[in-house]
Order: C-alpha cells, then structure tokens, then sequence
C-alpha cells in the first residue's frame, strides 16, 4: 500500500523492520515459530512493538 501511494522509502524501511524482527525470531507470533505451540511466541501488539521499535531507531 505504501509503495502504492508512493511511500517507496516509508515502505522500505517498514520492510526491512518486519525482516529484522522475524529474523531475529524473539517478538514473532506462533504463526512464524518453527513449531505452532511453541510458548514463547509473541502475541500481534508485541510483535508490531517490536517491529516500531526497528523503525524508531
């Protein structure tokens, strides 16, 4: 949507924040967890924290 209205920078940088956050692998939901149940996973609010805390910084 971002690219769309011609955010290419806003769009870009909101990208490599979910890349990170996923890649590190702590505040991601159990949908991205190796295994479904796994009890660390986050939950939606921490992990788009998590993702606004990449872009902040």
């Amino acid at each position: 949507m971002l690219k769309f209205l011609g955010e290419e920078k806003a769009a870009d940088r909101l990208e490599r924040a979910v890349a990170e956050v996923i890649r590190e692998g702590n505040k991601v939901t159990y949908d991205l967890k190796a295994h479904p149940y796994d009890p660390t996973a986050a939950g939606t609010e921490e992990m788009a924290e998590a993702i606004i805390g990449k872009i902040k910084n």
